[in-house]
């Protein structure tokens, strides 16, 4: 079976593999060794800090088969975005333009350059095994991020955000890019996209332009993808949707790719998240498929099972989920449902 758990030093090598090969490139997951073993360090560190309030911490998630041992996916967590240096994106503007002698009165869509999203947590680094994009499991090494943050709030910000991958052709061009960035750094949106290995660098702001970007003089190929994903990113765009994030005036500054933002305590697994009391079982089953974690710092681990949806009946756990998760009978584990049903939504907000 698979489950969710803190990266580490020893699974450097799986890592590295998932740098070299991962389409798109992860900026979570630096292609220098040297580089992508200090980013593991940190995330141990910060897994095992005692954390009262969001700083510089990273946190690095695996996916794992348990009957293999093989990572088949990654996800990390920034506390705060740009905690050292800004996190730039361009914000979109409506500014006015009128002229009451010539009776002209008019709204015209603008970006203007914001580090607006500076200091809140991001969700980042996701990726999983081509053989399981159509599967639950991609859920599974995306949304263990949130559990995580359910189980610590403190950790985190109040506003979470995540940035995707904006749309390319098919030789990974960028209309926008090509229409905007090329014009001020004079280089391949890739080469530069990787030399920012986060969109955090302070060569953001001394090369790209400081005034609005006036939408309407934009070619329209540039203007047709603002906001819009790349294909590559729609599972991780859909995920993010049923999680509850929605999209925000924000777009990334290089390739426009869109910015999806909730205020945590409305995302699905922050909101319904349940503790639940584990009861051995001789088998898995329920009514219906549940992410369930326990632990919560360098003992987080998190998987799917079937549960009941009577939550007085607790977590009935066949063996060898509890090995997964680590916890034997009577402990506490934390469910939500992986799908919400829209009544169950509505429930929710009215209460």
């Amino acid at each position: 079976m698979l489950f969710v758990r803190p990266g580490k030093l020893t699974d450097l090598d799986a890592l590295a593999q998932m740098a070299r090969t991962a389409q798109p490139v992860l900026h979570s997951l630096p292609h220098d060794r040297a580089a992508l073993e200090a980013r593991v360090a940190l995330s141990e560190d910060s897994f095992r800090a005692d954390v009262d309030f969001p700083g510089e911490e990273f946190y690095l998630f695996v996916l794992e088969d348990t009957e293999t041992g093989k990572l088949l996916g990654t996800a990390s967590i920034v506390a705060a975005a740009g905690y050292s240096e800004p996190f730039y994106a361009f914000r979109n503007d409506a500014l006015i333009h009128a002229s009451r002698e010539l009776h002209v009165n008019r709204k015209i869509h603008a970006l203007t350059m914001s580090h607006e999203l500076t200091g809140k947590s991001r969700l980042a680094g996701f990726y999983v095994d081509p053989s399981l994009r159509g599967d639950a499991a991609a859920h599974l090494i995306s949304r263990a991020r949130m559990m995580y943050i359910a189980a610590n709030r403190r950790r985190f910000t109040p506003e979470v955000f995540t940035l995707l991958l904006g749309v390319s052709d098919e030789h990974g061009a960028s209309p926008f890019w090509e229409a905007v960035g090329r014009k001020f750094f004079g280089r391949d949106f890739e080469d530069v996209d990787i030399a920012s290995g986060g969109r955090s660098r302070t060569f953001i702001a001394e090369v790209m332009p400081a005034y609005p970007l006036y939408v309407p003089l934009l070619p329209e190929a540039a203007q047709r993808v603002l906001g819009e994903p790349n294909a590559s990113a729609l599972l991780a765009y859909d995920i993010h949707l049923e999680e509850g994030f929605e999209p925000d005036r924000f777009v990334d500054i290089f390739d426009a790719g869109p910015v999806l933002t909730q205020q945590m305590d409305r995302t699905a697994c922050v909101k319904h998240a349940a503790e639940r009391t584990v009861r051995e079982a001789a088998h898995q089953q329920g009514d219906a498929a549940y992410l369930v974690s326990s632990g919560s710092g360098e003992s987080f681990r998190c998987v799917l099972a079937d549960l009941p949806a009577d939550a007085g009946k607790g977590a009935p756990l066949a063996g060898d989920v509890r090995a997964a998760l680590n916890v034997k009978d009577g402990d506490v584990v934390r469910c939500v449902p992986l799908h919400q049903r829209d009544d169950e939504e509505s429930k929710g907000d009215a209460a």
